[in-house]
């Protein structure tokens, strides 16, 4: 069996634990600076507050100032379950950390952004790891509707994963698929990389439509607004294949279990879909922040302020359709300018 060292002790990263442990693997969680409290949960009773379970025997809690005795000479495979915007930590702690090449594979999601266009994570952390330590690291990361809390009580959980090494990801089903946990190969990590990512952006656009009924006059049948959902998270499908197409990604991703099954996850429930909620309540998206989810990471959100200026720098410079995503436009406009998600209805449809 294998040594497998987490790096970061989330709720999705900690549920990596009960594949990890279930294949007989040696699991040591390394908590971020913001994961204290659950590493010192952990190393007392096992059990994660964020989760709510008990972690399998024999994971090992460490906190972020020991990752390095964490990974030691025995670690086969990292994985980073960091938040996008902890990447550059996670990236500072793989360089003062490894003195030989280790395997990695990342549960983060969001993209990279340059000034022309957006880099995958895996390729961002690689290029950065090469070009500080010298070192090739063959990096994997998965995409596909897991919601954590169901894998840490081993629910049945499809997931993909990609690797510019096609070996490795192969290598990293094998090491992980359980009767539960069930991974499968894709060699499409652009495509896989924007899926994960902006599943979250376009989920605030589909909990608008939620929000936006208790705006409405209660009918006589007491209908709901899921009709207005539905064609959200159909043009939401359409922009995505956009994305991937312009990024030289495949567009089978987005209609599998990297787009459209884990955009439908991410709609049932989380931040994301509660901050379209309260969007489609009236509120904006700062007065939500300051407000209802003070504190909260809303992963799409970030992603949105982090990529808007590259993407339209590529709209300008028409390597990216403006017309074809007006639905993404409408979501930066309304994270960006702290202005009301206005759906453009009229527009959508029209192009692909």
């Amino acid at each position: 069996m294998s040594t497998i060292t987490i790096l970061g002790a989330g709720v999705m990263g900690s549920a990596m634990c009960l594949p990890a442990r279930d294949r007989g693997h040696e699991v040591r969680l390394v908590g971020t600076h913001l994961d204290r409290d659950i590493v010192d949960r952990i190393v007392a009773n096992g059990h994660h507050p964020k989760l709510n379970v008990k972690l399998p025997d024999g994971v090992r809690g460490f906190h972020h100032e020991d990752f390095a005795a964490a990974v030691g000479s025995d670690t086969d495979l990292i994985i980073l379950g960091i938040s996008s915007a902890g990447v550059p930590w996670a990236i500072d702690r793989l360089c003062e950390t490894l003195k030989s090449p280790i395997s990695v594979v990342m549960i983060t999601k969001g993209m990279h952004p340059e000034d022309d266009r957006l880099t995958t994570l895996p390729d961002h952390v690689a290029s950065e790891v090469k070009r500080r330590t010298g070192l090739d690291l063959a990096i994997a990361a998965v995409g596909g509707p897991c919601i954590a809390g169901e894998l840490a009580v081993r629910r049945h959980t499809g997931t993909v994963i990609t690797s510019r090494d096609i070996g490795l990801a192969e290598r990293l089903c094998a090491m992980l698929e359980t009767d539960y946990y069930h991974p499968r190969v894709s060699e499409d990590v652009v495509g896989v990389e924007i899926c994960a990512a902006f599943k979250n952006f376009f989920a605030i656009s589909v909990g608008w439509a939620a929000g936006h009924l208790d705006k409405m006059e209660v009918t006589e049948n007491r209908a709901f607004n899921h009709n207005a959902a539905a064609v959200i998270f159909d043009q939401a499908i359409r922009e995505l294949i956009v994305l991937v197409r312009s990024h030289g990604g495949t567009e089978s991703s987005v209609w599998g279990m990297p787009g459209a099954g884990d955009l439908y996850v991410t709609c049932q429930a989380g931040r994301n879909s509660r901050l379209g909620n309260n969007l489609g309540r009236g509120l904006t998206y700062r007065q939500t922040k300051d407000g209802p989810m003070k504190g909260d990471t809303i992963e799409g959100a970030e992603l949105g302020l982090t990529v808007a200026s590259t993407l339209r720098t590529m709209m300008a410079a028409g390597t990216l359709s403006a017309r074809a995503l007006p639905l993404t436009l409408a979501l930066l406009d309304a994270l960006v300018h702290d202005s009301p998600l206005d759906i453009p209805w009229k527009s959508m449809h029209r192009h692909t």
